[in-house]
């Protein structure tokens, strides 16, 4: 029996016929009527009349129809008049509504013998199920309403005699598997057991994509208890190849990746027959292209996932590599000769769902996360072969090949670089036209993935290979040639490229003819680098090539040259840096007035010429220095237009709406919808901001007239501008640059700058306490420490440093959360399982946010002092903590802030001696080096700053500090070495020595100096070396006994400083007379002490001394 009466029911009708209509004026008019008339007025008539349509109309469209629409109307988003706040529509009706439009919907389902309709039924069933997951619905009785009939009639559903029936049961549960609660955990294993087995494809296939959804709804711990199921999974997998079905292959491969994304390991019983299984599928041409392609992409799943269980499994490695290699030759089929291809002008055609760049991307990803040790074996047992071969897609995939690999092969090929150049070069002058492009390639990439070993050994070798290749008859494999220099030349010293710069932009001019637009925009991009790269030494050719860049670029503003006169802005202005504003002359001023024009003609929102212009203003900036001040009237409108643009932000209700999306958009899932985002606007947004804080740097106070209105307009907003993180961080990098500039121009003790400093600091403490990405609250601390560097002494008040410590504070109790949630995943990982790439990227985020965490502690000590001590207290708890934790990263960031409180509190840091003197002598043990040099430097510290309460404990540390100079490693500069702990240890024995020298007893203070000496030199760390060689020149002037005694050995350490530039300026002048002094007094030949050194070392003395 209806709950509604007739006259609704012919009311809706007539509704949906108008909804439906091909005539937009009728279903204009019906939009409005369900809009004003039906959801504002009475959606709980709406939504039942709808479900009723579902389960009694005779029409197989009207049902269809209302089931859609009724999907959409009840998640239709809907402001609550009294409370404001926004909720689903079907979540505004009473309990009573909902239950009974609940029990029509089911009904519906159960009775539906069409299965195209009851998916629809289905898709608002599971709508309504979303609801009521991520909101907490109450019943009358005040306990959550979580629509139990829900689940039990699903349970039926999967039982039912009807196929089709039991496949509409479980794609609900994959719409919305978290309406399995826990105590149903159980019983849904065995409705998966059953559906997994079923004799029906279609539904074991959404068996399989409802329990991929489940599982990955669940946590960890959860999860184990259906790993029971994965060898019945891959049991379907069988027929489906066997039987060649492609389609629901396709699918089923895509589930499976689902899974090993959610828990590779749970396929660790299974592995060695599914890749048997997988490495098939991938080698059978008559599966279609996709289905192969999604079997290799399972294959690199457990590559990214878990490349330990990959290299244990013997058979993985090569079979993949094989398979790769053969996908990768699928290049061309319809176009022996290239033809086609030489023929073809847009370089950017996408050839993702191509077999050979599934085969390029899945080397690459092989070799990131394997290893040169497990990849290069198979691979190169194939490549000698592939670059011998007589088919050019051999040749062309072992190059690509080569590509590839390179990077994530980088330790192991780099020391066999000349070998591979050996199979590389000769492509270069290969007969076939794709092989000489794919020559090109790999060049490139390896000019990048061992970058400065190419460009300081191989550098003739690929100058010689590459550059004739300029003049090669196809266009795609000339302009591929000069992008493969641009990745060479861009990490080449002006010195490298000297002796070819001739021959090169000979070639490059050549191309600039070229009748090819493509050609010649590339032939723009190289000219650049060159440019950067040749600095100075680009002078000779800048009266030949700035002429034509002009001509360019005062042609008409043709749609067809846009990106080309773009790329002369670039190469112009690049050039103009290379060579420098006196070289430019009137040129310079020429360069701005076209670039002025440019902007000008501006008008279409999709001309390139509009970013690149941006950088070019920022170029010019550097080029002329306080001479771009006059040009910032015309400069700065535009860009601050871009800068303070506002978010485009859209709600998109449905999957229609999703479609309709133009490219630029970022769509992110909320509550069953999708919240629409133009990144594109964003990110000129970002770029601008960027360029405001490189005009603020360069100009300082030229600047400052532009920055209350940029702080008030995009800094303050911009940190807090939630929808796009690169936003956030640009500002924050751009506000010290502000506050910098506009001190400039009024000082720091002046009322406008005081002014400024107290907003801009009340916006950065608070967005310190809500920024929610820890990659960007590194940057916001960066931002305040900055801020307060550049404001200096003083400049916090007392509440100031309590909302920092407030915010710090919480800052560490999430990072201890974070820290246990790791801890307990770790605990759950096998043995030699790796941590997967997101988890590295959160540890590796934490550590950065602790550093800059540290710095700002740092300059907060450094210019408050004992100010910001009894705030400083708060955090206490937190620092004993960290110091004895198993975590090295913790420890040095406890050991860090101790020596600060050292640093600047001196002898007031006594009270903290209890928290910090165990601490700094574990510290100096510690095998971590970095952590050594904290603790190392802080007994230095307490030695100079410390005074009197300190010095028994500094001259106590004497002997643990000669220990640390005496390790193992103690002057290796690898990761792993401690050269910086002894340069801090033999700084902070000096510090004693110089301080306190009347606590050292045993041995004696001169027998304690003749062993420092041999501590030296300090050669890598510039803040330990002043303060070792300062002592050492004062003891030379003293004419100690020690260093006379050890005068050659002195001599060659001051050397040796001088050489690694750790000793500069005034101290270097200082240390050079105390050497010669101490040469003369020690009777030293100094021609002997010259022979006895090393050649760079020897250059050095004889400039010093000679």
């Amino acid at each position: 029996m209806s709950a509604l009466s007739p006259e609704v029911h012919q009311a809706l009708g007539t509704l949906l016929q108008g909804l439906q209509s091909i005539d937009n004026t009728i279903r204009a008019n019906a939009e409005k009527e369900l809009s004003e008339q039906w959801v504002n007025q009475r959606p709980e008539m709406l939504l039942m009349g709808l479900a009723e349509q579902m389960a009694g109309s005779e029409d197989e469209g009207v049902r269809a129809f209302a089931a859609v629409l009724f999907r959409r109307v009840s998640a239709r988003a809907v402001k609550e008049v009294q409370s404001g706040e926004t909720k689903d529509l079907f979540l505004h009706l009473n309990h009573g509504q909902q239950s009974q439009i609940r029990s029509k919907l089911l009904e519906a389902h159960a009775q539906e013998q069409k299965g195209h309709i009851r998916h629809k039924i289905g898709d608002g069933i599971a709508e309504l199920a979303r609801q009521y997951t991520d909101e907490q619905v109450l019943s009358p009785d005040g306990s959550r309403d979580t629509w139990p009939e829900l689940l039990s009639a699903l349970f039926q559903a999967s039982n039912s005699p009807s196929a089709d029936m039991r496949q509409s049961a479980f794609k609900i549960f994959e719409s919305t598997p978290g309406i399995i609660e826990k105590q149903h955990e159980s019983a849904v294993l065995d409705v998966f057991n059953r559906g997994i087995r079923d004799e029906d494809a279609e539904v074991r296939l959404a068996t399989m994509q409802a329990f991929a959804s489940f599982f990955q709804s669940l946590n960890k711990k959860s999860q184990h208890k259906y790993y029971a199921l994965i060898p019945e999974i891959l049991n379907t997998l069988v027929p489906l190849k066997e039987a060649g079905d492609s389609e629901q292959l396709t699918k089923a491969l895509v589930t499976v990746i689902e899974l090993a994304e959610a828990s590779s390991k749970m396929f660790k019983g299974v592995f060695s027959q599914l890749v048997g299984l997988t490495i098939s599928m991938i080698s059978d041409k008559d599966l279609d292209d996709q289905c192969r392609q999604n079997a290799l992409e399972l294959m690199a799943t457990f590559a990214d996932y878990n490349p330990a269980m990959c290299r244990k499994e013997p058979a993985y490695t090569e079979n993949m590599v094989t398979q790769c290699l053969s996908l990768m030759t699928d290049v061309g089929l319809d176009d022996e000769d290239a033809e086609e291809w030489n023929a073809q002008e847009d370089l950017d055609a996408d050839e993702s769902d191509s077999n050979h760049v599934a085969g390029e991307q899945c080397m690459d990803r092989l070799a990131n996360k394997l290893g040169g040790t497990a990849v290069l074996p198979p691979t190169f047992t194939w490549l000698p072969r592939m670059i011998t071969s007589s088919n050019w897609r051999d040749r062309h995939a072992a190059l690509m090949a080569i590509s590839a690999i390179s990077e994530g092969c980088a330790d192991l090929m780099e020391a066999e670089l000349n070998k591979v150049l050996e199979l590389v070069v000769p492509a270069l002058s290969d007969p076939h036209p794709r092989v000489r492009w794919a020559g090109c390639n790999a060049l490139g990439q390896m000019s990048s993935d061992f970058k400065g070993t190419m460009q300081t050994k191989y550098d003739r070798v690929v100058l010689q290979a590459l550059i004739p290749v300029l003049g090669a008859p196809e266009p795609r494999v000339q302009s591929h040639a000069a992008a493969a220099l641009v990745n060479f030349c861009e990490e080449s010293e002006k010195t490298t490229l000297e002796p070819y710069l001739d021959a090169l932009l000979e070639q490059l001019m050549q191309l600039l003819q070229n009748p090819k637009r493509f050609v010649q925009e590339q032939a723009l991009s190289t000219i650049a680098t060159v440019a950067d790269s040749a600095e100075g030494a680009f002078g000779k050719w800048y009266g030949r090539l700035m002429p034509l860049l002009f001509n360019v670029l005062t042609q008409p503003n043709e749609r067809e040259l846009r990106l080309l006169r773009a790329k002369a802005m670039e190469c112009a202005t690049l050039i103009a840096i290379a060579v420098g504003k006196e070289r430019m002359g009137q040129d310079a001023v020429q360069l701005v007035n076209i670039l002025g024009t440019v902007q000008g003609s501006l008008i279409d929102d999709d001309d390139p010429q509009e970013q690149y212009l941006l950088h070019c203003w920022g170029r010019m900036c550097r080029v002329l220095g306080q001479d771009f001040v006059p040009y910032l009237p015309a400069v700065m409108p535009p860009l601050l237009k871009l800068a303070t643009a506002k978010a485009d932000i859209q709600l998109l209700e449905d999957d229609d709406n999703v479609a309709q999306m133009e490219e630029g958009w970022e769509l992110v899932p909320i509550k069953g919808k999708y919240i629409g985002i133009k990144t594109s606007t964003l990110d000129d947004k970002y770029m601008a901001i960027e360029l405001i804080t490189v005009y603020a740097s360069k100009l300082e106070a030229g600047f400052a007239q532009y920055v209350p209105e940029i702080m008030d307009q995009v800094a303050y907003s911009g940190i807090a501008f939630f929808f796009h993180d690169p936003v956030r961080v640009a500002a924050a990098k751009a506000i010290p640059q502000l506050l910098n500039s506009f001190k400039a121009a009024h000082g720091l003790d002046s009322p406008p700058y005081r002014d400024l400093w107290t907003k801009t600091l009340e916006k950065v403490l608070e967005v310190l306490e809500t920024e929610p990405a820890i990659e960007t609250l590194a940057e916001m601390y960066q931002c305040f420490y900055e801020s307060v560097e550049v404001t200096g002494k003083d400049c916090l008040s007392n509440p100031d440093m309590e909302k920092f410590i407030s915010s710090a504070e919480s800052v560490l109790k999430d990072y201890q959360i974070r820290v246990t949630e790791r801890n307990a995943e770790a605990a759950e990982r096998d043995e030699g399982e790796e941590l997967d790439d997101d988890l590295q990227l959160e540890i590796e985020d934490d550590q950065t946010l602790l550093s800059d965490m540290n710095k700002a502690f740092h300059t907060i000590f450094k210019n408050q002092g004992q100010s910001f001590v009894p705030h400083w207290e708060r955090l206490l708890s937190y620092y004993d903590l960290f110091v004895s934790s198993p975590d090295p990263t913790q420890r040095q960031w406890a050991l860090c802030i101790f020596d600060d409180v050292l640093e600047f509190c001196g002898p007031g840091s006594w009270t903290y001696s209890s928290h910090i003197i165990q601490p700094l002598i574990d510290g100096m043990c510690d095998d971590v080096p970095a952590n050594r040099q904290a603790a190392c430097y802080g007994a230095g510290v307490a030695a100079h700053k410390g005074g009197e309460p300190w010095a028994e404990f500094a001259a106590a540390s004497l002997p643990i500090l000669f220990q640390v100079t005496q390790r193992p490693g103690a002057r290796s500069d690898d990761d792993s070495g401690g050269v910086f702990a002894t340069e801090n240890a033999c700084a902070s024995i000096a510090k004693i020595l110089r301080f306190n020298a009347g606590k050292v007893t045993s041995p004696g203070v001169d027998e304690v100096i003749s062993a420092w000496i041999d501590t030296l030199p300090v050669v890598n760390d510039e803040e330990a070396a002043p303060f070792a060689y300062a002592f050492l020149a004062e003891l030379i002037d003293r004419q100690h006994p020690a260093p006379l005694a050890k005068a050659s050995a002195c001599f060659t350490a001051i050397v040796q400083a001088l050489e690694a530039e750790t000793l500069q300026g005034q101290l270097a002048q200082r240390i050079v007379v105390a050497a010669k002094k101490l040469v003369q007094t020690a009777g030293l030949d100094a021609n002997q002490l010259f022979a006895g050194l090393g050649e760079g070392s020897r250059e050095t003395a004889m400039a010093f001394f000679s």
